[in-house]
């Protein structure tokens, strides 16, 4: 299997890294350390031996930048990508860099506005589907949406800079169609349109992360302080989702094979 196109890290950006960690731990069951990066002040969590995602302080972000989840996709060539990305139109908003001990990466945006990271990690450490993208095992990046005005355009976009392939369709209500998308045949993500609305989103990508049911994970979102925005749904013979919202206001989905 190519590990280029395959989600391979997760990056939460909120003011206060300390109320992230009381909030996500017991609802995703994961484990805060510190980085240890000089000058900045980066969290690593880990779902047992898996580490799955990193904290980043907002206020290092881009003035009047949201809190945020990144994804970030796996890629063989960082700098070749970016450009590639600005050939087919998409903008490349952090310019690739070097992260000492780990590869390099850059943040990307598509030609509809949707943000994404890429990284090119060093060959010693690859990723993995048992690292933060494992469709299988709770508390790992399972399901990736994009969300924007044209998502059959938004895919062949993706299917240039990553090899992502459409893979089938079925109606999603006011947002038109929903197009899952795959990594190598293997079902990894969906697209729709931002349906019709006064109030409708900017083009985003949201992350989904796997809990071991979803009631009780939706119980311990509003307890902590968070909100469901949407949801539960069924997905039919497959799982449970529901979107929601951190308490700092960084939205990511969550989905489980037990409601």
């Amino acid at each position: 299997m190519s590990f280029q196109g395959l989600p391979c890290w997760f990056e939460l950006s909120v003011a206060d890294l300390d109320a992230a960690q009381a909030f996500y731990g017991p609802i995703l069951g994961w484990n805060w350390t510190s980085a240890g990066m000089e000058g900045l002040d980066y969290r690593l969590a880990r779902a047992g031996e898996d580490m799955v995602a990193g904290g980043l302080p907002l206020d290092v972000c881009p003035p009047g930048t949201p809190p945020n989840w990144m994804i970030y996709i796996s890629v063989e060539n960082c700098d070749a990508t970016a450009q590639l990305c600005a050939d087919l139109g998409g903008k490349v908003w952090k310019e690739p860099t070097d992260i000492p001990g780990t590869g390099r990466f850059a943040i990307l945006g598509d030609p509809q506005g949707a943000v994404i990271g890429i990284m090119q990690l060093e060959p010693m450490d690859p990723p993995s589907p048992s690292g933060a993208w494992d469709q299988r095992t709770p508390g790992h990046g399972t399901w990736l949406d994009l969300t924007c005005p044209a998502p059959i355009a938004g895919l062949e976009f993706y299917r240039k800079l990553f090899g992502w392939r459409r893979n089938m369709q079925f109606p999603a209500g006011r947002a038109g169609t929903y197009f899952v998308f795959a990594h190598e045949g293997t079902r990894i993500g969906g697209a729709m349109g931002l349906g019709e609305s006064d109030c409708t989103p900017p083009p985003h990508w949201l992350p989904y992360f796997s809990v071991p049911a979803l009631r009780r994970a939706l119980e311990q979102v509003t307890q902590l302080g968070g909100a469901v925005l949407r949801g539960p749904i069924e997905v039919p013979g497959t799982a449970f989702t529901a979107t929601v919202k951190d308490p700092q206001g960084a939205i990511f989905a969550l989905v489980a094979r037990n409601r």
